[in-house]
């Protein structure tokens, strides 16, 4: 059911994509609020709770309806698994901004083009040259494709094959807006009243995000250029500061061959705090924090979006040649 459920999750968000600032957001929204605002203290034990509640818990619940209803019906079960994956897993999500974003860059409009990524990703975009600016789009582009469709795809199917069913879906995406909320707020207050909740959300979400990122490069290396994504990823993977971050960019860098990395204007993220050892780099573009590849073009957008695409069909048919042969054997 996994592979139906994923398929037709997928096609109901093509055709009617959630709206931006829809109210099942800001019902999240609402409650991580209302558990930081009850239940964080400042100490490591209320850091816990308040992570264990306000992702945890909704997995659970989701969990319960799902085991409720396939004891009552295998269609109600699966609608319900579709409903779940229709709010958690699809690109029309954050594609809006990636849309619109290209669209200002094709008509020219750089100005509208750094408003549209300060508003996507809340910082300060306006002193970004042309270059910089596409190296951003393409960097936050793929890490929200592998947030919004991969690692909810494997969370999805591992936690469904253990018979939790779409829990798994929740409890990624709830652990990556934590881990996205809480340093939000910590950066919006500039305060470090949510400091050991912040934490404890960015560690938990990294430890489960470990395997699907790596899933993710992979899957680039596969349908893009295989040799050189693998050598960007074991070579350029530490210039970003997250590791999972860096894994995904530098193997899809590679995949594309386009240039990212670099300095990166204070604020503004994925961090590139990190460059490469000294005498590792293979040129002088790897040498100054970039990986190897040409400077970003407008035609990189349509480049990384054929990629993501190629991955997905991948990941799908393994999906299905998993289930065809679960059925024969």
């Amino acid at each position: 059911m996994s592979f139906l459920a994923v398929l037709l999750a997928l096609i109901c968000e093509q055709l009617k994509p959630l709206p931006h600032g829809n109210a099942v957001h800001g019902a999240v929204v609402a409650w991580s609020r209302w558990c930081g605002r009850n239940m964080d203290a400042g100490e490591p034990v209320h850091a816990w709770l308040t992570w264990l509640v306000s992702v945890g818990l909704p997995a659970v619940v989701v969990f319960l309806i799902d085991w409720m209803l396939r004891q009552q019906s295998f269609f109600l079960a699966l609608g319900f698994d579709v409903l779940v994956l229709y709010l958690t897993l699809g690109f029309r999500q954050f594609s809006h901004y990636f849309t619109d974003i290209r669209e200002a860059l094709e008509r020219g409009d750089e100005l509208e083009a750094r408003r549209l990524l300060a508003s996507w990703q809340h910082v300060d975009a306006s002193e970004l040259p042309r270059s910089e600016l596409l190296r951003h789009v393409i960097e936050h582009s793929l890490l929200a494709a592998h947030r919004h469709v991969f690692g909810v795809f494997f969370w999805f199917v591992l936690v469904a094959s253990l018979g939790g069913g779409p829990a798994g879906a929740v409890l990624f995406r709830l652990a990556e807006f934590a881990s996205r909320y809480w340093a939000f707020r910590n950066r919006k207050l500039d305060t470090l009243t949510h400091e050991r909740l912040h934490g404890l959300s960015r560690r938990c979400f990294a430890l489960m995000d470990h395997v699907p990122s790596r899933l993710t490069a992979a899957g680039f290396a596969i349908v893009g250029n295989f040799e050189e994504a693998v050598n960007g990823w074991r070579r350029d993977a530490s210039l970003w500061s997250q590791d999972n971050e860096g894994v995904i960019l530098a193997a899809a860098a590679g995949a594309v061959g386009v240039q990212l990395g670099g300095a990166s204007a204070p604020g503004v993220f994925p961090d590139r705090s990190k460059t490469l050892a000294a005498g590792s780099a293979p040129d002088a573009t790897a040498a100054m924090g970039s990986t190897p590849g040409e400077p970003p073009q407008l035609g990189h957008l349509h480049s990384v979006v054929r990629l993501v695409w190629r991955s997905v069909v991948l990941w799908m048919l393994l999906l299905a040649l998993l289930k065809l042969a679960n059925l024969i054997g």
